[in-house]
Parts: structure tokens; sequence; C-alpha cells
């Protein structure tokens, strides 16, 4: 099956760089959501992204002006899903709750043609779950895109136990006309980067608990030594304390071992509602987002 026309539910963080990169991939792009000032503020965000690979340019893995306008030219906004009837593939990019998932999958499979793929970008929920809500278990899968999409490469590409081999080999395929590098999965719980991440973030919380080192250091330990660009504190900021607690909450219940358990200031900090980054506030404080100060918590 050939993938022309690109369907994506929400136009959030994920969902609007995820319908980016299938616009600059060269496929028509529609997105749906519930109101059209998410729609506009989605739009938004796509503009100043394509503009900034503009600034960049060609030479080095950005755009030309041409490019971007034909990137936009291919976007196309919606808030009625009849305009979604004739996509070849649906990735959903919607908030991570169950039954609002299953919802609209099962609105959707009246409306989008049979043969088209289905796809959920959720990080925690079960694929399979999601499936059992649809007609169609065999083209339904997972792509996992990571934040932010423009830039970032990978995409988990997750079957399940009913998904068809031409779909998955399909699937593959439209992860690397969108510029990714597409690594294959199964539907086992935190797929490969949440599976292997998790337990590490959460060590670390573990380890400022008790008293191994300040978070500051813990983050320049990681970086400096170990190579990697954040150190896991900034990172969570990053990812959002919310996100990893209910990642957290998944995979604990799936497995019921310590390393995939929220350690008690995580909790604390997201009852509190501090969810890093995006609301100002985390393990460090956003206040000046250039100078991030770091919390003072045992």
């Amino acid at each position: 099956m050939e993938i022309k026309k690109v369907g994506v539910l929400g136009c959030g963080l994920m969902g609007s760089g995820i319908a980016q990169v299938a616009a600059t991939g060269g496929f028509d792009v529609t997105v749906l959501e519930q109101e059209q000032k998410f729609l506009d503020k989605g739009f938004a965000g796509i503009e100043k992204s394509l503009s900034r690979l503009v600034e960049r340019g060609p030479a080095k893995g950005g755009l030309t002006a041409e490019q971007k306008t034909e990137a936009q030219s291919r976007l196309k906004g919606t808030t009625n899903m009849q305009d979604l009837a004739d996509c070849d593939i649906v990735v959903e990019a919607i908030i991570e709750n169950v039954d609002l998932k299953r919802k609209i999958y099962g609105e959707l499979g009246g409306i989008v043609k049979k043969d088209a793929i289905f796809a959920t970008n959720t990080s925690s929920i079960s694929v399979t779950e999601l499936m059992t809500a649809t007609k169609r278990p065999e083209r339904f899968i997972g792509l996992h895109f990571f934040n932010p999409v423009p830039m970032m490469k990978l995409v988990e590409v997750v079957k399940t136990i009913a998904t068809a081999g031409d779909v998955y080999d399909t699937a593959v395929e439209f992860g690397k006309k969108l510029g990714k590098v597409p690594v294959r999965t199964s539907d086992k719980t935190g797929f490969i980067v949440n599976r292997l991440l998790v337990p590490y973030l959460l060590d670390a919380i573990r380890a400022y608990e008790e008293g191994v080192g300040s978070m500051t250091d813990i983050d320049e330990a990681m970086k400096l030594g170990c190579g990697y660009p954040m150190g896991p504190f900034t990172l969570l900021d990053f990812v959002g304390l919310d996100t990893t607690y209910y990642i957290t909450e998944v995979m604990y219940d799936e497995f019921k071992e310590r390393r995939f358990a929220s350690p008690p200031l995580l909790k604390r900090l997201v009852l509190a509602g501090w969810f890093g980054r995006k609301s100002g506030k985390g393990f460090y404080d956003y206040a000046d987002p250039n100078k991030p100060v770091p919390g003072t918590f045992v």
C-alpha cells in the first residue's frame, strides 16, 4: 500500500510536529482538532518551526524558503472528522487517556476507508488495548515519535500480535520518508526507549533522595561522564514530570518491579503542580528560562 494522504489527530506539541514532518516529507496532511483555536495555536508553532529551519538552511539540515512554502501548502486543519475519510494513514497524538483514544478510534472506524492504517503515538498505553476499539486489528500499529518531533530522528514502530506483516513494513517505510530512523519493536510496555530510560531517570531521583549528590552534580556527572546531552533532572523537566509519573504508573502496574515505581519526590512534585519547564517549575525553577535554578528538596 502506498501512503499519500496522512491524517493527524491532535495539533498539540506532538501532533503538530508529526504533521510538520509529514508535510515536509511530501505528504498531504489533514490535522483534526476539537476547536479551531487549537489548530491556530498548533499551526502557529509549525510556522515558527519551519522558519527556524529556513534560517538554518539546507546545508545544515534545514529548508529553503520554497520548501517551507510547499510544506505549508500540504497542510490542512479541520474540526470535521469526515475530512479524514480518504486518508491512507491516521496517526493519533492526543492526550494519554485510554477511554478518549478508544472513543475516537471507534468513531474513525466508520469514516476512514477500510484499507487505511491506524497508528497511535502513545508512549505507554498498550497498543493492543487501543487496537481492540477498531474493526481493523491487522491494520493497527504504534508510531512513537519523540519530542521535538522535527528534530528527533527516532520513531519506534510498534506491532501487536495482530498487525499484518505488510502493514508493519509499510509503517517502517513511512517513517523513513518522514526523515526518521525507524526501529522495530513489539507491544511490550515502554517499548525500547522508555523501558530502558525510565528506570535510569527514577534511579537518578532516588540517588538524589539518598544524598548521593546534588541535582546539578548528578546532571553534570551524567553529561560529562556518559556523554548525554542532558542530565536526568534537566531531561525530566523537559519531558514533563506529570508525563513521567503517568508512565511510571503504567509500567509499575504491568511489571510490579521497584525499578518502575515512582519515587516519593516525583509524586510530590506532580501533586504540587510542578511539572517542569511547561509549568515554570519542576526540579529546577524556570523563572529565568536561560538560567534554571535547582530546587532544594532533601
